[in-house]
């Protein structure tokens, strides 16, 4: 397939100073309509790599994210959310930027154009066969991704990709190739826009998938997620209300004995 790089074209909107704000607002929200239509048509690819991903993690391996810029920060995100979530350790959803925790918060010059690291990074995680890699960007060509899946397919490391450019190198690279293709960014080549929408969606989709493919999900509720706060402790103690019918004060006591929705469940034998 021909490489076009659809996220660097012209916007469909110009004079963008001249808009009033209003004008600004609902033209940012019509191309962001096109977002979730995108990731639609890609269902089929995201489908088999989450059922890919549910096999090499039910056998004890590992997820992992590589992105630079706004794509390893959606993947860092991502991943620091499953532990409070699903109750997984942290070691088991990782999140890699180029250039390290320091670019989370600012860029890190050329980070994003070293080949070599991104490997080097997972290499520093004992990675084997077992894990899964999912590299994140926009363009489909950078370099920290492009390398570091390289890498990989040469270690017999299942790989995933989500780009926004169909036919570009990550597109090619990637065992399980997801490529919503989302159009030209509001403002021009601003991918942390559209593209970052998508990305963002589609991590969600594969992370809640698998999770729930896992087990960490009962009916409709997060049985494992980590009470770290007073919303979360009272979350809790409702949905052991809802299942078991006890009351507030009763069902609280049992969480803060047992420690989790599903640890009461257990107890109780409703799980």
């Amino acid at each position: 397939m021909e490489f076009r790089n659809i996220t660097e074209q012209d916007s469909n909107h110009n004079d963008l100073e001249k808009m009033d704000t209003a004008g600004l607002l609902h033209a940012i929200n019509s191309e962001d309509q096109k977002v979730a239509l995108a990731v639609q048509k890609v269902i089929p690819q995201i489908e088999d790599f989450v059922n890919a991903v549910v096999e090499k993690m039910s056998a004890g391996g590992r997820l992992f994210y590589i992105g630079a810029g706004t794509s390893g920060r959606l993947g860092i995100l991502d991943a620091s959310e499953c532990p409070p979530t699903f109750g997984v350790a942290p070691d088991k959803v990782i999140g890699i930027i180029a250039g390290g925790d320091r670019a989370i918060r600012n860029a890190v010059e050329n980070a994003e154009d070293d080949r070599e690291q991104a490997f080097k990074d997972l290499k520093e995680f004992g990675i084997t066969s077992q894990d899964t890699v999912i590299g994140i960007a926009a363009s489909g060509r950078t370099p920290f991704v492009i390398g570091g899946l390289e890498a990989c397919n040469t270690a017999n490391i299942l790989t995933g990709g989500i780009c926004c450019n169909p036919g570009s190198p990550l597109d090619q690279i990637a065992t399980y190739s997801m490529v919503p293709t989302v159009g030209p960014e509001f403002v021009t080549g601003s991918s942390r826009m559209k593209a970052g929408t998508a990305q963002k969606m589609i991590l969600n989709m594969i992370s809640t998938s698998v999770m729930i493919k896992l087990g960490h999900i009962k009916g409709n509720k997060m049985v494992d997620m980590q009470l770290s706060n007073d919303k979360l402790v009272d979350r809790g103690t409702r949905m052991i209300m809802e299942t078991t019918k006890l009351d507030y004060e009763r069902a609280q006591e049992l969480l803060n004995k047992y420690g989790s929705v599903r640890n009461v469940l257990d107890h109780i034998g409703m799980c």
